[in-house]
């Protein structure tokens, strides 16, 4: 039976959502159902993350999402400042969120690179032939193709 992946990508106040259907042949393109960007809404920050969390929690009830893959925290050479510390209160949400409503795997994009395939994230995120052999259905927006990537790095390992 085909399985039902999300990934997240949390960047400021916003997430980036994919929503995939798995299919039980590994040689066969995942189906994606849903590719959106969740913004926090404006004013006061705790409000904010609690519509979020509840969002993400209710949206992967309904869609009876089987694995929440979220792009994990990486250190930095530069430092982020306020605004990395914002992202990884966000992430924080919406880890809790997929947590209540399924399983959660974290994956950085630097394990990514080094765990599939033989090249790095960033050289599969700008090859079309990969993303037309890789992925069907709804139309998957070139930013949200990170997101994806974590889908087909989840069902690979």
């Amino acid at each position: 039976m085909a399985a039902r992946y999300a990934a997240f990508v949390v960047s400021g106040g916003s997430v980036v959502v994919v929503d995939a259907v798995i299919p039980d042949d590994d040689a066969q393109p995942i189906e994606i159902k849903a590719d959106e960007t969740w913004t926090l809404q404006k004013g006061d920050t705790s409000s904010a993350y609690a519509v979020m969390h509840q969002r993400c929690a209710d949206y992967l009830r309904e869609n009876r999402v089987d694995l929440a893959v979220v792009k994990a925290s990486a250190a930095g050479a530069q430092g982020g400042g306020l605004a990395l510390l914002k992202s990884a209160e966000l992430r924080g949400a919406i880890i809790a969120a997929a947590a209540s409503a399924c399983d959660v795997k974290q994956l950085a994009k630097a394990a990514v690179s080094k765990t599939y395939g033989d090249r790095k994230v960033d050289e599969y995120l700008a090859d079309d032939a990969f993303w037309n052999a890789h992925t069907k259905g709804g139309n998957l927006r070139r930013m949200s193709r990170e997101a994806a990537m974590y889908v087909i790095a989840a069902r690979a390992g």
